[in-house]
């Protein structure tokens, strides 16, 4: 178990075991703009800009995660989140 374990989520590159980073600009900017969107409100000019920021946030996140995420962890992170993401504009 530990190897694999190990093998899910050290890092390759300085060796430390990695579950989240920081800073994590995409994921900061799509909390800011959930918030706006939320306080503006959904069915107002400013509340769709907003959500529509926060998506493209969350999506650049989840990729750059995919192709550069340090270990596989977090490059499944991403995959999923790219999936959730694409099932919701689906349904």
């Amino acid at each position: 178990m530990s190897a694999a374990f190990d093998w899910f989520f050290h890092d390759r590159t300085s060796g430390r075991i990695v579950i989240g980073q920081w800073p994590n600009t995409p994921l900061w900017l799509f909390g800011l703009m959930q918030a706006v969107a939320w306080i503006a409100g959904e069915d107002t000019t400013v509340g769709r800009w907003a959500d529509l920021a926060s998506w493209i946030a969350l999506a650049v996140w989840a990729g750059d995660e995919l192709l550069r995420g340090v270990n596989p962890w977090r490059r499944c992170l991403g995959a999923a989140v790219l999936v959730g993401m694409a099932v919701r504009l689906i349904a």
